[in-house]
């Protein structure tokens, strides 16, 4: 009997030792290097906001962001371009050039008349803080690429385009659009024109294009380790649910119908 009981609790503790294991194996702590760095080049395959402000604390707190952590640049960047953590977080940098960045794919975007715009609302309520707020998103896989512009609560530009084609054309096409010498963006010089295969010609722009115009209206992120900046921290931290891509409701049809009187 002894030697039963003996052997069940060494089954029993080498079971919950796995479970143990495989709990730490699954479940790692993720730790944020805290040691200022230079501001480190991004942009390609990213969504990011960029404001003019220097606080970054004040606009992680403003966005509502959630379980904010001390970062750097690298670990910051290193979380939003993970495969796992960049589901959910995104990276508030230290000032660049008098603007601050806010990078990440939880960002709300540019969508259809299927979803709830979440983008425009928020640029909105950040412009009642903040002089100037913008936007872009670059991403070639799905031909994504996009751009907003808000100043003084006022939305100057937004153009976004995915594989379905033109998603948003608001606003007056700016001098850097078209110093870009392609008319990507006015397309009522194409919509007459047919393809090969007869159907309708779409223009797409570049990641280049989206650098070109963030380089205009304020950083390039692709090259901001070219600009004169003091080592800093940034804040890594999750995005908040309201961020969240959301169906718009449509009525039924007939569900408020009123009943014909009796005869």
């Amino acid at each position: 009997m002894i030697s039963v009981l003996a052997i069940s609790g060494l089954i029993g503790l080498t079971i919950a030792l796995a479970l143990w294991m495989s709990m730490r194996a699954t479940s790692p702590s993720v730790i944020f290097d805290r040691d200022p760095d230079l501001p480190t080049p991004f942009g390609c395959n990213m969504a990011w906001l960029i404001v003019r402000t220097e606080n970054t604390s004040t606009l992680a707190r403003i966005l509502g962001l959630e379980e904010r952590t001390p970062a750097n640049w690298d670990s910051g960047l290193g979380t939003v371009y993970d495969s796992e953590l960049g589901e959910t977080r995104v990276f508030v940098s230290p000032p660049v050039g008098g603007w601050t960045f806010v990078i990440g794919l939880p960002l709300p975007h540019p969508v259809g008349k299927t979803f709830v715009d979440k983008l425009t609302p928020l640029l909105l309520r950040l412009s009642g803080e903040y002089s100037e707020v913008q936007y872009y998103a670059t991403y070639p896989l799905i031909d994504f690429f996009a751009w907003m512009r808000v100043v003084d609560g006022r939305l100057a530009r937004a153009f976004a385009v995915g594989d379905e084609g033109i998603i948003w054309n608001k606003g007056r096409i700016s001098k850097e659009e078209k110093a870009l010498g392609l008319k990507l963006f006015d397309l009522r010089g194409v919509n007459g024109r047919k393809g090969d295969a007869g159907g309708e010609i779409i223009l797409y722009p570049t990641e280049e294009h989206v650098l070109h115009i963030a380089r205009g209206w304020s950083v390039d992120p692709s090259v901001v380790d070219h600009y004169d900046a003091m080592p800093g921290l940034g804040i890594v931290a999750k995005a908040p649910s309201s961020w969240r891509a959301e169906r718009a409701r449509t009525k039924k049809r007939g569900a408020l119908r009123r009943s014909r009187p009796a005869a």
